[in-house]
């Protein structure tokens, strides 16, 4: 998916939800756990009440390659019924050596070679340009790489700062953003940063951003937008418990899609206000 293209879903479905698949069994309905393929069954009803709502899907990868050649079989069924005009995103946080990146890239991007066709991959930088670059000379790929989480250890390294004042997540963001462009590369930086947006919009004005922690981690989505709003909206606005999760009974689809209308017309609210739509 292209950024036109990604802009023009934001501005049709008056949206800018990326809806959360990190499928646990121990947290789906039980009714569900007899099928054949649990995450899979669970994953479809999600997807399809949900898919006129948000403009991507995240399915963290942990959920699935836990379970070995079953999680993968879900992940590729999973992966096969996303909608095309919604960004799929392989949340795997990859990251290693030129050679190494060139294979996980092969393994979420070349569908001829693993039968995954994502549209994007998280990545970690911290192995530096040569396990980022792989990913990014990918044509019609997107690599979002890790700036500013909001987990309790991001502390520990993310803004750690030299003497001349530039904490460590802004140094990333500096060096990242010359290896790609905004056409091919996001961000990751947590909803409850709040204004650490600031900070990021300095060094990346352009660049979209996946944003976590809307919802169940306690981000507001009016503080990332007052903050992180760019002219073509640039956020990727992540949900997951709260969507995926909000019933365990037998209602659980209808129940997530209510939930992503909630965000959805709070997202419209917002688009509106920074006069990226029309207001209705």
């Amino acid at each position: 998916m292209t950024r036109a293209a990604l802009v023009n879903q934001i501005k049709t479905k008056k949206s800018f939800l990326c809806v959360g698949l990190d499928t646990d069994l121990a947290k789906i309905p039980t009714h569900l756990l007899d099928d054949e393929d649990p995450i899979f069954s669970f994953n479809k009803a999600i997807i399809e009440a949900t898919e006129d709502l948000c403009v991507a899907y995240k399915p963290n990868i942990a959920f699935y390659e836990c379970y070995g050649e079953k999680g993968w079989r879900s992940l590729q069924k999973t992966w096969e019924t996303l909608p095309k005009n919604c960004l799929s995103i392989a949340d795997a946080k990859r990251g290693d050596i030129g050679n190494t990146s060139t294979r996980y890239a092969k393994a979420f991007f070349d569908q001829e070679v693993s039968g995954l066709g994502f549209d994007a991959i998280t990545i970690a930088p911290y192995m530096g340009h040569d396990s980022v670059i792989p990913f990014l000379d990918i044509p019609d790929k997107w690599s979002i790489v890790l700036a500013l989480t909001s987990n309790p250890g991001s502390k520990d390294f993310q803004n750690f700062t030299n003497p001349s004042g530039t904490e460590l997540f802004e140094y990333v963001l500096k060096k990242v953003k010359v290896w790609g462009t905004p056409e091919n590369t996001m961000f990751v930086v947590g909803a409850t940063r709040g204004e650490g947006f600031l900070k990021v919009r300095q060094h990346v004005p352009d660049h979209f951003l996946l944003v976590p922690g809307v919802g169940a981690q306690g981000g507001s989505l009016q503080e990332v937008c007052q903050y992180g709003m760019n002219k073509e909206c640039g956020l990727l606005v992540n949900s997951t418990r709260g969507i995926i999760y909000a019933s365990d009974g037998k209602d659980f689809a209808e129940r997530a899609r209510e939930e992503a209308s909630k965000l959805q017309k709070e997202m419209q609210t917002e688009l509106e206000k920074a006069e990226i739509i029309l207001a209705q």
